[in-house]
């Protein structure tokens, strides 16, 4: 089934019979969020996906996201993760009538780790040099304010008060919503399989089903498809596709968000993350490091199926959170990871009305409204506010 949505009256999403000036391929995060601000600038915007997001096809399922300001991944990230939260709160407000609406809740998050840790010396770095409220605590005081803790004597915890927890699937509604408010035309249920170029500056979007799309301009973002749409124009993007896991566990008291934070842990057997129990769901934990590459066509195999799914989350609990109680249930996802783990937002070469983003390496929805508003300042004013030259494909192929 396909089904077509459009704004402001729109009937059509084939380029024959309605005029776009751009084609975004993937409407999860970050796509959702560029149709969004597109949209809003005027820009006559065609969404394109293979489900009818949010879905549990792609990166933007399961709930809830961590977000960061004090970023361990580098300091250069910060201004990106301050604008997107100002945005994630510019939404919510916009969508505030709606039940259940809240996109956005301050737990604050605890970054773990040993004294040396590399993580942990970004966050405090980054902190530092964005002036962003962090405190540094040690082990003994950390298990004190959050007795669900059990750690080691030598670990560390630097605690940001101003963090907190996404609600993914609902932010992605709200876009979706937004979008279509502002005149966005959105078509799922239709899986972009080849791209094509009419002219330097006509771009065309080829459906499994032979349909043809057109407009001027063209954000790719579809996650798993990305890499071999753009393999098939001639232009390698170094991502692969991991498949990991996390689950929801039994949690008393101890749990709740006013208890215990959202949080990140490096540990000697590997890096996990976590959330408080909200709304009574229980504990989610996973793993952030590990999984088992899939190739884009193959199905993910359903939490469970691979040895340790459960095991390996079960060994981190008895370790560092041993109150926590039963499995209730896991869920398989997957990360789209470059070697380096850092996005790629960029255009292709010689191509420069084609924009890529991909490569969001398992830490990129809370960026997803900040990424969506600068692909549309690129498209709509030729340059984005934030500075995303770090993000380049060039990093990997100078060359082009």
């Amino acid at each position: 089934m396909q089904d077509l949505q459009a704004g402001n009256g729109g009937r059509s999403g084939q380029s024959g019979e309605r005029k776009f000036d751009t084609l975004v391929v993937g409407a999860g995060s970050m796509g959702m969020a560029a149709g969004y601000h597109l949209a809003r600038a005027g820009n006559r915007v065609l969404l394109l996906d293979a489900g009818d997001p949010p879905h549990d096809e792609g990166a933007h399922h399961g709930g809830t996201r961590l977000i960061r300001h004090a970023y361990g991944e580098g300091a250069a990230y910060v201004p990106l993760a301050l604008r997107a939260q100002a945005l994630w709160e510019a939404l919510e407000r916009e969508t505030r009538a709606a039940p259940r609406s809240a996109l956005f809740v301050r737990t604050g998050i605890v970054n773990i780790g040993s004294p040396g840790d590399t993580f942990l010396h970004e966050v405090q770095l980054s902190a530092a040099r964005h002036d962003l409220p962090l405190e540094t605590l040690d082990a003994a005081q950390a298990s004190a304010r959050w007795p669900a803790w059990r750690l080691d004597a030598q670990q560390r915890a630097n605690f940001e008060p101003d963090g907190g927890v996404l609600y993914c699937e609902r932010a992605v509604r709200a876009y979706r919503e937004g979008a279509l408010a502002h005149g966005a035309t959105l078509r799922t249920h239709t899986r972009i399989t080849r791209l094509a170029w009419r002219g330097p500056d006509h771009i065309e979007a080829i459906s499994e089903s032979g349909e043809t799309f057109a407009a001027r301009t063209s954000i790719v973002c579809a996650g798993k498809w990305t890499r071999p749409l753009l393999a098939a124009l001639g232009h390698a993007v170094p991502v692969a596709r991991v498949r990991k896991t996390f689950a929801w566990f039994e949690a008393g008291e101890a749990f709740a968000p006013e208890r215990f934070p959202g949080f990140a842990i490096s540990t000697d057997h590997g890096t996990y993350y976590g959330f408080p129990d909200l709304d009574g769901s229980g504990l989610k934990v996973g793993r952030h490091d590990g999984g088992q590459p899939v190739d884009a066509h193959a199905p993910l195999a359903p939490f469970g199926d691979e040895p340790g799914d459960h095991a390996d989350l079960q060994r981190f609990l008895a370790r560092y959170l041993p109150g926590a109680g039963a499995l209730r249930m896991g869920r398989a996802c997957e990360y789209d990871m470059t070697p380096d783990e850092h996005f790629i937002i960029d255009t292709l070469p010689e191509r420069p009305n084609l924009h890529v983003a991909t490569g969001f390496s398992g830490h990129g929805f809370k960026f997803a409204s900040a990424v969506g508003e600068a692909l549309a300042e690129r498209i709509t004013l030729g340059a984005s506010r934030i500075d995303l030259s770090m993000f380049s494909r060039a990093r990997f192929s100078p060359a082009g």
